[in-house]
């Protein structure tokens, strides 16, 4: 794992801003977005991390479901995802782990959720593939708490396609478009939600709050 720098002054501040904002639409609608939630160059060095990954082979096609029930289903969900470990971050994602880890702790303390870790992946989705309508808890199991998603896109155009279309209930939606340094959050029970297809690829760090499992077992990921 390599060590974040110290972030300087003024990145701290945004920081702290950004998680009050994230705070307060968790609380008053269950979802925020953040524009802008990290700047161009680490996004930048994001995307070029991810596709270096991609180059190696090191993404693999995404399952629903978890354990023996977990299967590849392209006409549900079709994109490609590489898991992220902390303990070999690169530096690139190492200002990622940082800023995590104050939203954790703004979370807990403003909101008292009780998260504890975060597990998140790439996800890279091909011209034309999507993800249908689904909620990110399975039925026996609620550790999940906060979905994020940070977009790595570079010049996102409406027309492209491949929003996020949270169902926000009443039959609402909130569409958001995958322009780089957009950090979306929900809760992960709350909200149905999908991803629309793109006229280009789509990528995204996308990941969970999660809270301690309720069972001794393992929980194994839902890939």
């Amino acid at each position: 794992m390599i060590a974040a720098p110290r972030l300087p002054a003024r990145v701290a501040m945004a920081q702290a801003v950004h998680s009050e904002i994230i705070v307060e639409g968790l609380a008053a609608t269950g979802y925020a977005v953040v524009a802008d939630a990290f700047a161009p160059e680490a996004i930048a060095a994001l995307r070029e991390r991810s596709f270096s990954l991609d180059a190696r082979g090191e993404f693999v096609a995404a399952g629903i479901g978890r354990g023996t029930a977990r299967a590849a289903r392209s006409d549900i969900r079709g994109d490609r995802i590489r898991w992220l470990d902390r303990m070999e971050a690169a530096r690139e994602e190492a200002v990622v782990w940082r800023t995590l880890d104050a939203l954790r702790n703004a979370l807990n303390g403003s909101l008292m959720l009780g998260v504890w870790s975060f597990e998140g992946h790439y996800a890279l989705y091909a011209p034309g593939a999507f993800y249908a309508r689904h909620r990110d808890v399975f039925r026996d199991d609620d550790a999940r708490v906060v979905s994020c998603v940070l977009y790595l896109n570079e010049r996102w155009h409406a027309a492209e396609g491949g929003a996020l279309r949270l169902h926000v209930g009443e039959g609402k939606c909130v569409d958001v478009l995958p322009q780089g340094g957009t950090l979306v959050t929900f809760l992960a029970e709350r909200f149905e939600h999908e991803v629309l297809a793109a006229t280009r690829p789509r990528l995204a760090l996308t990941g969970w709050f999660r809270r301690r499992e309720r069972e001794p077992h393992a929980v194994a990921r839902r890939g």
